[in-house]
């Protein structure tokens, strides 16, 4: 049978009409005001370009979320009034969950349930999931996430990342110290990934395998036979939100401040795996003893695979700061696809890597920023970043550091939501002990072949 929903000429057509004119009169706007030696008023621009997509459902919210989360992607206040978009994106009504499910399970869909709720638990900017019960067990079934996503989305992500193209237009008129083509690249990947829920479910059997036998995080299994390329079917993990434990004892806070950083980083440093989207719809927190026992992983769209000399490069970067070595940190930087290196600019990007990796580089038991609010992490140091770049620039900035400079500003933000007082230091050296590049492609390449993964990862 033919896909009615691939990638159609007409469906993006009306896409970029819709998110076009948002955004190319934003854009157009700019151009007249240089044109013509005007003053633009940046932040009423900004505001105004929030407010075109925050109405818009499908990849370019996703799109605008990302870019609010990367330091120098976008200028400060479109970055501010992007940051404010909401996940929670108007639901589709039970008329469209009734299409949907007929279309990726058959007509009979519903027997296949022996529970499935209407109302949406959860919308967000691709899709939005359903809570339902499966046949299995005497005394009731398991109770089960259905994640559908919305219609003619692969469509509307080609649309969307055309106009990608001229936010970062924007960009490189405003402020041109940093080449963002890398960083497009980058975001077009793994949002084409995002939409393809088989490979999702892949990935969710890697997480599970990766975590195996870590009692401070979950993942959920998936289930194959009600799962399909734009339908995916997890147990449902009972949580809380994070933010409700926020006020918890601090061995409470430590412990789920523990359970993310070894959901991240241990992946990463075991497996070359990282969770790229580390935002707070995507975990909860499950109960034990009556108090918070560790976070159940939710999300598995946002995976970014790396090749095994790229974590070889962090871990080099890592200890080059910790001795002193210069010659091992531009190694680093070298490893990873920097050009044109000159003492100024691995000074520049040592402002950036200090920042991130100054909590693990003492092994003492700290915070990881007194006095940094969340939503203001990393900014002061970006903007150290940006304007010595703009002495230097333009400085192309490898694709790969999107979703790992994601990721650690994602996760510095939760780590300051709880308030949490851990030794950084040991958390990391045990997750990279006994580290190499050998043992992490074997590692990789084992863990991929029983995912189904093997020769699919990212580029």
């Amino acid at each position: 049978m033919a896909d009615q929903e691939q990638n159609r000429f007409s469906a993006r057509a009306a896409r970029y009409a819709r998110v076009g004119a948002n955004i190319g009169g934003i854009a157009a706007r700019f151009a007249g005001a240089r044109l013509f030696g005007l003053d633009l008023d940046r932040d009423r621009n900004a505001a105004e370009l929030a407010v075109a997509l925050g109405g818009l459902k499908g990849p370019i919210m996703k799109v605008a979320q990302l870019l609010s989360t990367i330091p120098d992607a976008l200028p400060p206040e479109y970055a501010a009034e992007l940051a404010q978009l909401q996940s929670q994106a108007p639901p589709m009504g039970w008329a469209f969950v009734k299409r949907r499910m007929s279309a990726e399970l058959g007509p009979d869909w519903q027997g296949k349930f022996a529970q499935f709720e209407h109302h949406p638990a959860a919308a967000a900017s691709l899709g939005q999931v359903h809570r339902a019960r499966a046949h299995d067990g005497p005394d009731g079934g398991s109770e089960l996430a259905c994640k559908l996503q919305y219609s003619d989305m692969q469509s509307a992500v080609e649309a969307d990342l055309q106009q990608l193209g001229l936010l970062f237009a924007i960009q490189r008129r405003m402020d041109p110290a940093i080449d963002t083509s890398e960083i497009a690249q980058e975001i077009g990947a793994r949002i084409r990934e995002e939409l393809d829920y088989r490979r999702e479910s892949k990935h969710v059997a890697l997480y599970r395998a990766m975590l195996a036998g870590n009692d401070l995080v979950r993942v959920p299994r998936p289930w194959p036979e009600l799962s399909t390329g734009r339908l995916l079917t997890l147990d449902w993990l009972e949580g809380r939100r994070m933010l409700d434990h926020k006020d918890d004892t601090l061995a409470v806070r430590n412990r789920l401040a523990t359970a993310m950083f070894s959901a991240w980083w241990f992946p990463f440093s075991r497996f070359g795996v990282i969770h790229g989207d580390p935002h707070l719809g995507n975990y909860s927190v499950f109960e034990q003893g009556g108090e918070g026992g560790g976070i159940n992983l939710l999300d598995y769209g946002c995976i970014r695979i790396f090749p095994p000399k790229f974590v070889g490069g962090v871990v080099d970067l890592y200890n080059g700061l910790r001795t002193g070595n210069d010659a091992l940190v531009v190694h680093a930087y070298e490893t990873w696809g920097f050009k044109r290196l000159t003492r100024e600019l691995i000074d520049t990007l040592n402002i950036w890597a200090r920042f991130i990796y100054g909590p693990l580089l003492e092994d003492r038991v700290r915070s990881l920023a007194d006095g940094v609010k969340p939503a203001e992490y990393g900014r002061r140091e970006a903007f150290r970043v940006h304007q010595a770049l703009k002495q230097r620039g333009p400085v192309t900035v490898p694709r790969e550091f999107v979703f790992m400079d994601r990721a650690a500003i994602g996760l510095g933000g939760v780590f300051l939501h709880l308030r949490a007082e851990l030794n950084f230091y040991r958390l990391f050296n045990e997750a990279i002990e006994d580290f190499s590049i050998e043992r992490v492609r074997e590692r990789q390449e084992r863990a991929l072949a029983a995912a189904g993964l093997l020769g699919q990862d990212a580029s």
